[in-house]
């Protein structure tokens, strides 16, 4: 195993990887980070979630010096990369007296150009913004040493090769040019020959799941239900001891303060933290006085905890080595572990991407009803009223109360009515889904319309395959399908179209945006081929 003071780098970022909470590095980052200190050009495969920034942005901090001047740059797709890219890197930069400087749209160029003005040895920016710098004279690149294209590919999506381009020829020639793209389209790698220097490839294996001990299943839920799905799983599981993997900080913060509110023993652990907070939250898991840790990818790194008993992935991890790394956490020491994810409609592709690089289909399970939930908790529930006899001092306050209520009411209704005002936090919301009214479609069917057809070469099997791989129903499951030149009606039973409608509303058909949205009722016609005359009215 490699741990981050193997690296060849300053003692003032070790100690700065360490107060962060990381003990060991990525794969990424065990990969890249010895190659990028040799100064080599290099490309990195890797997606967002896999510890990148830190895999760049180490080396870049080891090698920069407290003079004024840009001496490395970073482009990012988005304003929001930008601003956390450059958090993390001044984490890391701590105790090296280095200044970043996150440049994007949206914020003050006033504001920006003062503090280059001032001095920054680390920019991060967003190509239209660094551009805008670039015309008017207040930024210089011709004494940067680094420059990193991260998600390269998601910036050619965006249509920023020009402003790509423009910014690489504006850069010190005798530099180091790294680039991190989780794909590796035409269009990156004719980018990389022509502004990179015989760089090296790292990747990341994805690996394979190889813990028998673990037992993996989903959840199919919808995003509206998805944290009283949670609760209902946690109930009808009944951990031992529990990491719940949320995708963002502020997903752990959110989490984490609706399980307490719901009288779960959970806290938080992410970026944000201190490490003195950081080590308390870990010390109440260690010793189990919390049944729920709720972390980040980043902040759960380095944890070994041995007796875990369930990871639950509430937000699908990134890309397949996540979920392995993530689900490595339980069935440690030969003891039987589970791994659980939450997977949306929308993610459900995201799914079948892990599971077509772990070489593994990961089983399905219903969320648990309230019924099965009151039936498992009955147990316990009665001994957390009966354990509230000894407590004669307390029960005294409510005398007056029980005999008041006894006198008006049956004492089976009361009980039961208590328990629910007790116990609803468990129980959760609703299963309501979503009220479709009258589409037009046939017995037990909804009826959609997608706003795409034959101009974008729309057919029954592709639109099938793709009902098929997001809602993960049998193709013949789909009903009746209409195509025509600019629009497409189809059909898909009740029960799975909540999923069809999360899933597909907002998604790409064919390569083309599609909008899907439940149909008017059909017009009543003689002809037994009907047609809408025109299309959907919204």
């Amino acid at each position: 195993m490699t741990f981050f003071d193997d690296f060849s780098i300053r003692s003032e970022i070790k100690q700065a990887v360490k107060e962060m909470g990381f003990e060991e590095p990525s794969p990424i980052q065990e990969k890249a980070i010895p190659k990028i200190l040799e100064k080599i050009d290099l490309i990195g495969q890797a997606q967002t979630g896999t510890g990148k920034t830190a895999a760049f942005g180490i080396p870049i901090i080891n090698s920069v010096t407290t003079e004024k001047h840009v001496q490395a740059i970073i482009l990012t797709p988005t304003r929001e990369l930008a601003i956390q890219v450059s958090g993390e890197i001044q984490k890391l930069s701590r105790h090296v007296g280095v200044r970043t400087m996150p440049i994007y749209g949206g914020q003050s160029i006033g504001h920006q150009i003062r503090a280059l003005k001032e001095g920054v040895q680390i920019v991060i920016g967003t190509p239209g913004r660094v551009q805008d710098h670039l015309r008017r004279g207040t930024l210089e690149l011709n004494q940067v040493k680094t420059v990193v294209l991260d998600e390269a590919d998601e910036m050619l999506d965006m249509g920023f090769v020009e402003d790509i381009e423009t910014i690489l020829k504006r850069v010190n020639k005798d530099r180091q040019t790294l680039l991190f793209s989780a794909t590796m389209p035409p269009a990156i790698k004719k980018l990389s020959q022509k502004y990179m220097v015989k760089p090296q490839v790292v990747s990341i294996n994805k690996g394979e799941v190889t813990a028998p001990s673990i037992a993996q299943v989903y959840y199919k839920v919808l995003e509206k239900n998805k944290q009283d799905s949670l609760c209902r799983i946690l109930d009808s599981q009944d951990p031992e001891l529990g990491i719940i993997f949320c995708r963002t900080k502020k997903g752990v913060a959110e989490l984490t303060e609706a399980l307490q509110a719901r009288g779960y023993l959970a806290d938080g652990l992410h970026g944000d933290l201190n490490q003195a907070q950081r080590d308390a939250v870990m010390k109440k898991f260690r010793d189990a006085s919390i049944e729920f840790l709720v972390a980040t990818d980043v902040a759960a790194r380095g944890i070994d905890v041995q007796n875990v008993s369930h990871v639950i992935n509430y937000d699908i991890p990134q890309d397949p080595e996540s979920y392995v790394h993530r689900i490595g956490r339980t069935g440690r020491a030969g003891k039987n572990g589970q791994a659980l994810t939450i997977v949306t409609p929308r993610e459900m592709k995201h799914l079948r991407s892990i599971e077509a690089e772990i070489k593994m289909t990961i089983p399905s399970s219903e969320v648990p009803s309230i019924e099965e939930v009151v039936e498992k908790q009955q147990e316990s529930w009665k001994k957390m009223i009966t354990d509230q006899f000894s407590e004669e001092e307390h029960l005294n306050l409510f005398d007056d109360l029980t005999d008041e209520l006894l006198k008006e009411s049956d004492p089976k209704d009361i009980i039961r009515a208590l328990m629910k005002m007790n116990f609803s936090g468990s129980l959760g919301g609703n299963d309501d889904a979503y009220n479709f009214g009258e589409t037009g479609g046939a017995k037990g069917m909804t009826r959609f319309f997608i706003n795409v057809g034959r101009n974008v070469n729309m057919s029954p099997k592709i639109l099938i395959e793709e009902i098929s791989e997001a809602v993960g129903i049998a193709g013949k499951a789909v009903g009746r399908i209409d195509i025509f030149e600019n629009f497409t009606f189809v059909e898909v039973p009740d029960d799975v179209a909540p999923f069809v409608y999360e899933s597909l509303r907002y998604s790409r058909i064919n390569g083309a945006r599609v909008n899907l949205e439940p149909a008017k009722p059909r017009p009543k016609r003689t002809n037994t081929s009907p047609r809408p005359a025109a299309r959907q009215t919204k």
